[in-house]
Formats: C-alpha cells, sequence, structure tokens
C-alpha cells in the first residue's frame, strides 16, 4: 500500500483545487474564435460588397450567326433551350459597360459572323446592339446598345495591369453556360502568359484559377477592389470546360483596344517581322555564351519586312540542344529601347502596347559574339484573316 506524507497530500490537494479552477474557468469561458473565421466573414462580406457593385454592370450576350460557321470549341455557349432556327445557330457570351456612351466591351470570337447581337443587362432588360470594331490579333471587340437606356449603370473601371501580381484575388463575373450573373474566384495563377490566336500571340495574358467556362467568354476578370484586371477569353481543358486553368486578356490591352476600336472602328499593330524564340540558359551555353545572356533568337525574317528592311539576320543552321533542333546562326535581341528582353513574350509585348505602326524602335543585338544597335522602323501587322 502507497502511503502519502502529510506534505504530499497536502500537494495532491492543492492541485486538485488548482485543477478544478482551471476547468471550471475553461467550461465557463465564452468559445474560442476558430482561426480564419473572422477572415471568413470578412471575404463574404467583400465578396458580397463588390457583386452589388459592378454587378449590374456586368452583361449577358446573345448572337445569331449563320448555322454553317464554326464557332470556336469552348466558348461562346451554345444554349440548347433557347429557340433553334433552320438557318441559325443562337450564342452565348459575356461582356461589361465600358463608358457612359453604350459601349459595351467582350470578345471578338463572341460576335464574329455574328448578324444580330443582343445584350442583356442584370435586370432582364435586352438591348439590340451593333459592333463597333474588332480587333482579331487580341480577341477584342466592341458592341453599342443605346446609352439613353442605361442612364442610370456606371461603367466599370479598369485597373492597371501592370500592377497585378500572382496570388491576388480574382473574381469572374458571367454568363457560363447561360447561366446569367454568375460569380466566381479564385487567385491570380500567373502573369506574362501569352496566348496563340490565328496567326499572331496575345501578349501580357492573365491566367487564373477562379472556374471560367463556356459563355463567360468576354466578362470581367476583377481585382479585390472591383476593378477590371482582365477579359476572361479562353480555358485550357482536356473537357471543354474548367479545369483551374483560365485565361484573360490584361486590362491595359483591352483599353487600348477598346479606346482604338471605338475612335476609328479598327485597330493597328505593330510589326517587326520575325519568328523567334526564347534565349535559354541551356541554349546559351550551347552557344557558348555566358548562360545568364537572355533575349530573343530569331529563327527567321520576313521578306520585305522591318527587320528585313533594317538588316536583322535569321538563322543559318540548326543544333541539338536537349533533344530538340533549335535554329541558330541569327541575331539574338538582347533590349528594345534600352528594356532588357527574358523572353520572347517581352518583346512582343513591348510592340504590342507601346509602339504603334511608323514608329522606329531600336534594337540591341548579339551578332557572332559582337554587340550592336540596330534601328528598324514598325509596319502595320498584315490583317488576321
Amino acid at each position: 500500500m502507497i502511503r502519502l506524507s502529510r506534505a504530499g497530500l497536502s500537494a495532491l490537494i492543492l492541485s486538485a483545487l488548482l485543477f478544478g479552477v482551471v476547468l471550471g474557468n475553461l467550461l465557463s469561458a465564452p468559445p474560442a474564435r476558430v482561426q480564419g473565421q473572422d477572415l471568413l466573414d470578412e471575404e463574404t462580406a467583400l465578396l458580397q460588397r463588390i457583386y452589388a457593385q459592378v454587378n449590374p454592370s456586368v452583361v449577358a450576350l446573345e448572337v445569331r450567326v449563320p448555322a454553317n460557321v464554326s464557332l470556336s470549341s469552348i466558348m461562346p455557349f451554345i444554349d440548347p433551350s433557347l429557340p433553334v432556327e433552320p438557318r441559325y445557330r443562337i450564342a452565348q457570351g459575356s461582356g461589361f459597360l465600358y463608358d457612359r456612351n453604350g459601349h459595351i466591351v467582350t470578345n471578338n470570337h463572341v460576335v464574329e459572323s455574328a448578324d444580330r447581337v443582343t445584350v442583356i443587362f442584370s435586370d432582364g432588360l435586352r438591348l439590340p446592339a451593333k459592333i463597333v470594331g474588332t480587333a482579331p490579333d487580341a480577341d477584342i471587340a466592341v458592341v453599342k446598345v443605346d446609352p439613353a437606356q442605361i442612364s442610370d449603370l456606371e461603367p466599370l473601371p479598369l485597373a492597371d495591369s501592370d500592377q497585378v501580381r500572382v496570388g491576388e484575388r480574382a473574381i469572374a463575373i458571367g454568363n457560363p453556360f447561360g447561366l446569367n450573373n454568375t460569380m466566381t474566384q479564385g487567385i491570380v495563377s500567373a502573369v506574362g502568359r501569352s496566348l496563340r490566336q490565328q496567326q499572331f500571340s496575345i501578349p501580357q495574358i492573365i491566367q487564373t484559377d477562379a472556374a471560367i467556362n463556356p459563355g463567360n467568354s468576354g466578362g470581367p476578370l476583377f481585382n479585390y477592389r472591383g476593378e477590371v484586371i482582365g477579359v476572361n477569353t479562353a480555358i485550357r481543358s482536356n473537357v471543354e470546360q474548367s479545369a483551374g486553368i483560365g485565361f484573360a486578356v490584361p486590362s491595359n490591352i483591352v483599353r487600348l483596344m477598346a479606346d482604338q476600336l471605338i475612335q476609328n472602328g479598327r485597330v493597328e499593330h505593330s510589326y517587326l517581322g520575325i519568328t523567334g524564340t526564347t534565349l535559354t540558359s541551356n541554349i546559351a551555353e550551347a552557344l557558348g555564351l555566358d548562360m545568364r545572356t537572355t533575349g530573343v533568337l530569331v529563327n527567321s525574317v520576313v521578306t520585305g519586312g522591318p527587320a528585313a528592311r533594317a538588316g536583322i539576320r535569321g538563322a543559318t543552321r540548326e543544333i541539338s540542344v536537349d533533344g530538340e533542333i533549335v535554329p541558330v546562326g541569327g541575331d539574338i535581341i538582347t533590349e528594345i529601347d534600352g528594356m532588357k528582353i527574358r523572353v520572347f513574350e517581352d518583346l512582343l509585348g513591348y510592340l504590342f502596347t507601346r509602339t504603334k505602326p511608323g514608329d522606329a524602335v531600336t534594337l540591341t543585338i548579339l551578332r557572332n559574339g559582337e554587340r550592336l544597335q540596330v534601328t528598324v522602323r514598325l509596319m502595320a501587322r498584315p490583317q488576321t484573316r
């Protein structure tokens, strides 16, 4: 039998009393807040505020196209519930109010080939629209409705997409599968992507994991302030619906395209007249260059184009680098107007957003190990067919 001394018994009684006090405090205390609970409430309030603020200016587009016209495989959305006309199909996309003059921004691929466009507002108002102009190489279009019918609506503000960073909140509102004014959210997954169009690529594309589906095309992608950071344009998916990889044309390009379309009805892009690829560290090493050298390898030069006229040289031979055939021997463009080029998208983005046909740009190139500067007078890009 275990015996307790007087001192040990006193210590045991004291411990029991202390445990009772602690247990009593725990049972009488208010429930502890779950970590992140306040954040969740704040997030809900934020999303509700943004939706109430911007949703009235987000629209659905209903377009009629001839039945023999091929539409984008993922967007816009062909709604099987809409009436079928023998010679036409009805498709749906999204858009948003750009200014007080009734201009609506959407995607080119939503309205291309359409012979009738109807804009549907969040309160159910349906207005006929005319196509003001399209920019196929940026996949942006502008349509217009009667501004007198929507005088109470506010145009959506556009953010500076150059300031968008990976990890920021991304909120999409649009018309997926014909479900008007649907909100989804995620984050900005990447910036600086390029998205291939028919002949050229759109630079500075924003990638997001916010759910984007057929019918979202042309709709806005917002930041947490309710500013448009991009226009939802495409998804990458094997099943033609959201797989967490969506792409949006950045707002700075949207603004540039929309303003030109409203003013002129068309857009002219600067044209350098080369094909090229990013100079990676392993290619640089294979060419005997410092592995930290960056720029664009000129693969080919378009005959009669601006680069050809300025004496830019294309590849003369091919080498194998890590099992891939790489055209080499041509010039390596390392800077444009003093801006360092890291990847091909840097060159494309500069030409797309900071120049116009007729401008002269200074290219810094590496040719046979020698650093040179060449002035090139840009031309208008050939029209995409």
